[in-house]
């Protein structure tokens, strides 16, 4: 089966049918989330938060986006990848932001790349484009921007930030992004935005509006009690169970229950017993 295309992915939008995007870092979870059917795969730089126990995605480093990438890449069959460009990675000047991207292409295994910023980051965008290698814009709550904004808050509530937002939308757009992520933005400002864009839009906490939506695997599947943000919603509960499977085995190793007979591997029967070496 082919992987989905930008094409495809703009197709969709047309034929106003939505989007399902998740966030994905390993082979096993890619491999599960493909055979789901979602239409886009994110490697994202959450990456540094949800796997390496960060506090933000600023340590991130391109080895780890293309380490990440390559893993998630091997098992998808259908799905469209695209890969984060983590911070510091393009902001110095367009050249690098290229460098940058044909990396993640070349060893992230990427069909595109996803970089945060709307007029700031134009030009990045638009040399990104042009070497031919598709570009996913993000604009409204940009994690990589965290201690500029004050935190992890909601972008674009006042009309002065609303138009900048917009504006910032329609930056990514005519830069040649094929596709933008609204993150946690007013629900009536996202829909606003989705309908001036001919582009499509991946939604978080950004309302049931955009043509898309993506959450990170982890979230949706209730790997974290304690992490509970508007936005998420839970389609399992995996933490408990998780932590009691485990609690399990413990006990069993420690009893002696755990291995059985039946987990083992034995000799042929008639087989001579193995010659002391001493």
């Amino acid at each position: 089966m082919a992987r989905k295309t930008v094409l495809d992915l703009q197709k969709m939008k047309a034929g106003s049918q939505k989007i399902a995007m998740i966030t994905a870092y390993d082979y096993t979870t890619a491999r599960l989330v493909d055979a789901a059917g979602v239409d886009m795969v994110l490697v994202g730089d959450s990456v540094g938060m949800v796997v390496q126990g960060l506090p933000d995605t600023l340590g991130v480093t391109l080895d780890d986006m293309a380490y990440h990438g390559r893993c998630v890449a091997r098992g998808l069959q259908q799905a469209h990848l695209t890969v984060d460009l983590p911070f510091m990675s393009y902001q110095l000047s367009p050249e690098q932001a290229l460098a940058s991207a044909g990396r993640l292409v070349k060893e992230g295994g990427a069909q595109s790349v996803k970089l945060e910023g709307g007029e700031r980051s134009a030009p990045a965008i638009r040399k990104i484009v042009e070497a031919g290698i598709p570009v996913v814009g993000h604009v409204g709550l940009t994690p990589q921007s965290v201690h500029a904004l004050g935190g992890f808050k909601v972008q674009g509530r006042g009309e002065a930030a609303a138009r900048q937002l917009l504006r910032d939308a329609e930056a990514v757009q005519e830069a040649g992004a094929f596709c933008i992520v609204l993150e946690m933005v007013p629900a009536e400002l996202a829909a606003e935005i989705t309908e001036r864009l001919y582009i499509p839009t991946i939604g978080i906490g950004a309302g049931p509006d955009c043509d898309g939506q993506v959450l990170v695997v982890h979230d949706l599947l209730g790997l974290d009690s304690s992490f509970k943000p508007r936005f998420v919603k839970r389609y399992a509960e995996l933490e408990q169970p998780i932590v009691e499977a485990v609690r399990a085995y413990v006990g069993e190793v420690r009893s002696g229950a755990f291995p059985t007979p039946a987990h083992a591997f034995h000799r042929r029967k008639g087989a001579a017993k193995v010659a002391r070496l001493y």
